[in-house]
């Protein structure tokens, strides 16, 4: 009788194991369920030693995808990978070498019109074959185009749905403002995913005591504690450090072009029709 009661200790509630088994068979069950109950039996699984401390956490912000849009963990516009259904093929292969995507955008003749997704496993073996003439439209799969306000947890489940990998985002006025794919969503869960084409850069790099390069898309306010500038960041209209170049000259600055911020200039090395990519910043240039 006694060892009876013992195995029953030492054994977990069947029903706890029956709400665990259906969490991770399908983590947004919660829908259906109390958040807060959700949390409680997580706890409980730990305590049991029926789940680990990090299956606890992938599960809680599984809890919290339902809270989040895809405008918080989207790809914003202006650093998309996109290709015109009218480019020419060998721009686009360029473009996908050097990117290292999987998959690509083809935007259509008529504004923040998507025409389509490029898969480069559809088009390379016909580039390696050597048959340049195809059409790129014919080997468009249909397009994913969803909101900004929709719930990165319900994406996800379309995903799953689809067998898709990749949606584009477009804001209350139908403009494109983005795009989200299942590693953006993926990576809320379980931290950043690295691959092999992702490489570690320093947002300011020091080349002298004097000579510094920076990306552009450097956040202001860390441009100016970097550098102990005596100005407040809010007072600057950018987010941006890319964004203050530009406001400063009031047009799109060329390579070359050059502002001044106290005792730094800094000097665009880097820039398309579109945006400024990287800047040099020399210290006491104009003193």
């Amino acid at each position: 009788m006694n060892q009876k009661l013992e195995n029953e200790d030492n054994h977990p509630p069947s029903g706890l194991i029956s709400k665990i088994k259906k969490f991770f068979r399908n983590p947004f069950f919660i829908k259906t369920q109390s958040v807060s109950e959700v949390t409680d039996f997580l706890k409980d699984a730990v305590d049991l030693n029926i789940i680990d401390k990090e299956a606890e956490s992938i599960a809680n912000k599984a809890i919290r995808l339902g809270n989040t849009t895809v405008k918080e963990i989207m790809v914003p516009k202006v650093d998309m990978v996109t290709f015109g259904i009218d480019d020419e093929i060998n721009i686009i292969l360029e473009k996908i070498i050097e990117s290292g995507h999987s998959r690509y955008p083809i935007l259509g003749s008529e504004r923040d019109e998507v025409a389509g997704i490029l898969l480069a496993k559809d088009m390379l073996p016909k580039i390696y074959e050597g048959n340049n003439n195809f059409s790129l439209s014919d080997m468009l799969r249909e397009p994913n185009v969803v909101p900004e306000t929709k719930k990165a947890d319900s994406l996800l489940e379309e995903f799953k749905k689809d067998r898709s990998h990749m949606a584009v985002v477009i804001d209350e006025y139908g403009t494109i403002s983005g795009l989200v794919t299942i590693e953006d969503i993926l990576e809320e869960l379980v931290g950043e995913i690295e691959d092999e084409h992702d490489v570690d850069e320093e947002e300011i790099i020091k080349i002298s005591d004097k000579k510094f390069y920076a990306d552009a898309k450097i956040e202001i306010e860390e441009f100016t504690e970097f550098f102990n500038l005596d100005i407040d960041p809010l007072a600057i209209d950018a987010e941006t450090l890319g964004g203050f170049v530009i406001s400063k000259l009031g047009v799109l600055p060329k390579v070359g072009d050059k502002v001044k911020i106290e005792d730094l200039t800094i000097k665009v090395i880097d820039a398309d029709d579109r945006k400024i990519e990287k800047v040099q910043i020399t210290k006491n240039q104009w003193s």
